[in-house]
Order: structure tokens, then C-alpha cells, then sequence
């Protein structure tokens, strides 16, 4: 459970420190959302009789594109190790239209948890199967030239007689072998390995969307119909197979039942939905008017009960979303909060404002995040052997260019320097693999010699930056 986990005794101060790493400044906004997964441990510490009734803070962001409002929302569900899905308001229609149920947000964080669950007790039980995929390994490899019988019918309809059981390794033979197989010398052999199919082929070209109102798995259904278990024999590699192995293994391991009691309670307690575009379905002028205005009051009414706290039905039981954590955002250009219905207000009653991105947060996006532009750049080129590396006027420069082009077009924040960094790093992207290992340096000149004729001339920008 949530209690349980590292994370949950993360201090409001050190969830800020951790999302420090990956998003430049917005510490309104990091501030809330700390305190909202705090407060989903200090839950867990009150009575049982008053614990139900602690419901979560909703939260509203708002701000421009590009300044970090989803990334906040995804971080902190990944420091939490809660499940995390993202949607659009824009994308779901009222009841009766065409388009997506807003059900399906619920049913897709769901998933998500059966997904986080699964991966987590599957390395649980990573040991154990990486043993017993070795040890179906090595039995193939000593029955590999084995004859095969055939697979013609036998004639007037008799049996042939079994053939006859592998013989079984010793423990000498069997120790030589792994030496063999965690050395690496065996792979360069082929084995024959018999997989279980997928989901039947008809099956296959159905997707999620349109088809929420189902109440059943499909798959589920006709995988357990007499002859749709079907398997298959696939002849690969040694490593191939030993991963092919070792993940049926570790299927085998994982209770699915525990699994899904699992998921679903943790999606329960944990949770956490980013809707995003919420401003899109803001009804302008107070809702006054017709036209899309009733169609984004609809979508509105129909997002309020799962906000409110209701029961959606799943594939996996009914899932409860009182507890659920929903985090809205939107740039609000045109709209503004209090132009959502008054009901789904109430349901938000944190809003931060995320601040625009000034030149120098743009320096220190380039430089200071983990994951910053400038090392991915740098890494992806290191594997051609070309050594890149910034000068401090080359990342004042592209900054400042960056802000420019903000200023003179739309501002898109952040996301305007991977359109920098792109028309910059065009010619030594497309020739790397061909300088061979060198040093590449790019500074303030090479900057404005790349980019200077594109920025003063404001009619290229617009189509190229």
C-alpha cells in the first residue's frame, strides 16, 4: 500500500528538492502539489473512522504552454510510485456524442496501476525466474539435436507410439552449461522455444476507444474458449530465448489475483489524474450564449461526479475515486477558472499560477535539469564519437534566442529550445556518423552564425523557429 512505500515519508521540502532536479523554478506550484502528497500520507496516520472522510485537495494550474505544468504532474506521480494517467478535456464529449466517456480516465488509471503492480512484483520474483528460465534453457540446449517427430496425421487413425522423454541433466552437465550460458559462449546458438500465442487474430484490429461501455474483456473471453490457447515454436538466439523464457517464467510467478487487488486499491488511494486543456471546456462568458458553449457545460457536468468522488465500473471490479488525486491545467488565454460551472469549483479549491518563462530560466533549463537538452544532445552524439560541448555565451545565446522567438510568435516556453537546438545542431547531427571521433565546440559565434539570419528576419522565424 501507499504507506508502505520509500516515498511516502518524503518531507513537502524534499518532494520540492527531488522535482528541483527535473523542473526549473514554479515553486507555487511544486509547493502544492508536496503538500498534496503529504497529506495523502498524514491520511493514512488518523483514525479509521475519520480517515474516509479526509478527502484529497484538487489542484488547478494555470499558465502558458510549455512551463512545466504537466511535467510537475508526472514527476511527482513517478517520486510517489503512485499510478498516473494524463488526459484532455478537449477529447471527451457529453453524454450521446460521439467521442470518449469520461469514465474511460478511470479505467485507463486502472490499467496503469495494473501495470506499475505487475512490474513491481515481477521483480520481486526476478531471481527466482532468471533460475528457473536457465534451467528450461539448458534442457533445450542438451535435447537441441534431438529428432523432432513429424507432424503428419498417422495413417487409418492409430497413434504413433510417445516419443521417447529427454534424458535429464546431471548436476555436472547441468553446472557446465550455465558457466557456458552466463559466459556468453552460447550465444550464438539457435533453440527452438514454444511460446504461448497472443490474443486471437480477430481480436486484434479492435481498440479501446469507442468500445469503453463493454463491461467485459473480449480477450479474456474468447482466450478461454476451447482451441483459442494456442501456442507456437519460435527459433532464436540463446539471449532471445533465455528473455522470452524469463518472462513466462515470471508470469507464472505473479498471482494475477493478488496483482489486481492490488491495482485497484492503490488507484484507489493513490491515484493521480492530470487533466489537461480543462480551460478548453470552460464555458466563456460565464456560459452565457449557445452553440459549443452547452457542449463544454455537458463535458463539465459529466467530469463532476468522478471528481466529485462516484464508483466506475471496470474490468476489474468497481473502483471507487473519492480518494483519487485530480490535478487540472490549463493556459486559460480566453477563459478563466471561474468560468467552469460553479459545482466543479468547488471541487478545485487549490489554483497556482505558473509563471511565464523569462531568459534567464530558459539558461537554467539548459543547464541545470538532469535530463537537461544540452546533456541528451551531448549523449546522442557521444555515440557517434563526436564530443559536444556549450560554451556559457553559446547557452546565453541560445537563450536569448529562444526568448526572441517567443516574444515575436506564440510563446510555447520551454519547448521553443528543442526547435532552437534542432536548427542549431542540423549540419553536425546529419554528417556525425561520418567526422569520425573529434571534438565539437559551440559557442556564441556559431550560435548567431546558425541562427542569426533566421531570427532578424521576423517572416522566416515565424515558419522556421
Amino acid at each position: 500500500m501507499a504507506e508502505t512505500r520509500k516515498t511516502s515519508t518524503f518531507t513537502p521540502r524534499e518532494v520540492v528538492g527531488e522535482l528541483d532536479r527535473y523542473i526549473v523554478g514554479q515553486s507555487a506550484a511544486k509547493r502544492a502539489v508536496a503538500i498534496a502528497l503529504r497529506n495523502r500520507w498524514r491520511r493514512q496516520q488518523v483514525s479509521d473512522d475519520l480517515r474516509d472522510e479526509i478527502h484529497p485537495k484538487n489542484i488547478i494550474m494555470m499558465g502558458p504552454t510549455g512551463v512545466g505544468k504537466t511535467e510537475i504532474a508526472r514527476r511527482l506521480a513517478k517520486l510517489a510510485q503512485a499510478p498516473f494517467v494524463k488526459v484532455e478535456a478537449s477529447k471527451f464529449t457529453e453524454v450521446g456524442y460521439v467521442g470518449r466517456d469520461v469514465e474511460s480516465m478511470i479505467r485507463d488509471l486502472v490499467e496503469a496501476a495494473i501495470s506499475l503492480v505487475r512490474d513491481e512484483e515481477t521483480e520481486k520474483v526476478r531471481p527466482r525466474a532468471e533460475e528457473m528460465a536457465e534451467d528450461r534453457l539448458m534442457e533445450l540446449l542438451s535435447n537441441n539435436g534431438a529428432p523432432r517427430t513429424p507432424s503428419s496425421p498417422p495413417p487409418f487413425g492409430f497413434s504413433p507410439p510417445p516419443p521417447p522423454a529427454p534424458q535429464r541433466l546431471g548436476d555436472s552437465e547441468r553446472e557446465k552449461l550455465r558457466a557456458q550460458l552466463r559466459a556468453g559462449t552460447l550465444d550464438d546458438q539457435f533453440v527452438e522455444v514454444e511460446m504461448s500465442d497472443s490474443a486471437p487474430t480477430f481480436m486484434r484490429g479492435f481498440s479501446g476507444q469507442g468500445m469503453e461501455e463493454i463491461g467485459v474483456n473480449l480477450q479474456d473471453l474468447f482466450k478461454n474458449m476451447p482451441g483459442m490457447n494456442k501456442t507456437r515454436r519460435r527459433r532464436v538466439r540463446v539471449p532471445e530465448a533465455l528473455q522470452l523464457l524469463r518472462q513466462e517464467e515470471a508470469q507464472k510467478l505473479v498471482d494475477p489475483d493478488r496483482v489486481q487487488r492490488e491495482a485497484v486499491a492503490r488507484a484507489e488511494s493513490s491515484g493521480i489524474v492530470f487533466i489537461d486543456e480543462i480551460d478548453k471546456i470552460a464555458s466563456r462568458e460565464g456560459g452565457k450564449g449557445g452553440g459549443p458553449d452547452i457542449s463544454r457545460e455537458g463535458v463539465q457536468r459529466d467530469i463532476l461526479p468522478i471528481v466529485e468522488g462516484s464508483t466506475v465500473n471496470t474490468k476489474y471490479g468497481m473502483v471507487k475515486t473519492d480518494h483519487m488525486l485530480f490535478i487540472a491545467a490549463g493556459a486559460f488565454h480566453v477563459s478563466k477558472p471561474s468560468d467552469l460551472i460553479p459545482e466543479l469549483q468547488g471541487r478545485f479549491p487549490i489554483r497556482v499560477e505558473l509563471e511565464p518563462l523569462s531568459g534567464d530560466d530558459l539558461i537554467r533549463i539548459l543547464r541545470e535539469p538532469k535530463n537537461s537538452l544540452l546533456r541528451q544532445y551531448t549523449a546522442l552524439l557521444a555515440t557517434e564519437g563526436v564530443r559536444l560541448s556549450f560554451t556559457d555565451d553559446a547557452v546565453t545565446e541560445l537563450a536569448r534566442i529562444a526568448q526572441q522567438a517567443n516574444e515575436r510568435t506564440q510563446n510555447i516556453g520551454a519547448r521553443r529550445l528543442h526547435t532552437v537546438l534542432e536548427r542549431l545542431l542540423d549540419e553536425v547531427s546529419f554528417s556525425a556518423s561520418e567526422l569520425g571521433p573529434r571534438d565539437f565546440q559551440v559557442d556564441g559565434n556559431y550560435v548567431r552564425e546558425r541562427l542569426g539570419a533566421i531570427i532578424q528576419d521576423e517572416d522566416l522565424s515565424r515558419y522556421i523557429l
